[in-house]
């Protein structure tokens, strides 16, 4: 069994991938716009017009980690909340790399620092409303 976040990004899904390029080398092993869709979608599942361009079903692999993400359907909704992505890093030079990229444009919620449980973590939610909290893998 696997469990993958799947994240809407409400018509910012393409900035998205880019951001996430730059910030944590995010690698795109597909993306299928809604104009490309071998069907037509079912009755309730019309994106808004103008949104045949924008993206029905992505999947990235941050590290090992698979991400799935979408445009959704233009409902409308503009904020992430409940969760939080975790992004485990080898290195505290790694880590502050990350969070710094992860952060331009969001706001850090803990700043990157030491901890009783490792040498680096801080929280911080990026510019798409996503929350993360960026760690070092704890050495042995």
């Amino acid at each position: 069994m696997i469990v993958q976040p799947y994240l809407h990004f409400e018509g910012r899904c393409d900035e998205a991938i880019e951001f996430y390029k730059q910030a944590v080398d995010a690698k795109v092993d597909m993306l299928m716009r809604y104009k490309d869709s071998p069907v037509s979608p079912q009755e309730g599942c019309t994106p808004a017009p103008g949104f045949e361009d924008k993206v029905m079903h992505s999947a990235f692999r941050i590290g090992e980690t698979t991400v799935m993400a979408t445009d959704g359907f233009n409902s409308g909704k503009t904020a992430f909340s409940g969760f939080s992505l975790s992004l485990t890093c080898a290195t505290d030079a790694e880590a502050r790399k990350r969070f710094d990229a992860l952060a331009e444009g969001g706001k850090i919620t803990m700043p990157l620092d030491k901890t009783f449980f490792t040498s680096s973590f801080g929280m911080l939610t990026d510019k798409f409303g996503v929350d993360w909290m960026i760690l070092t893998m704890q050495q042995q």
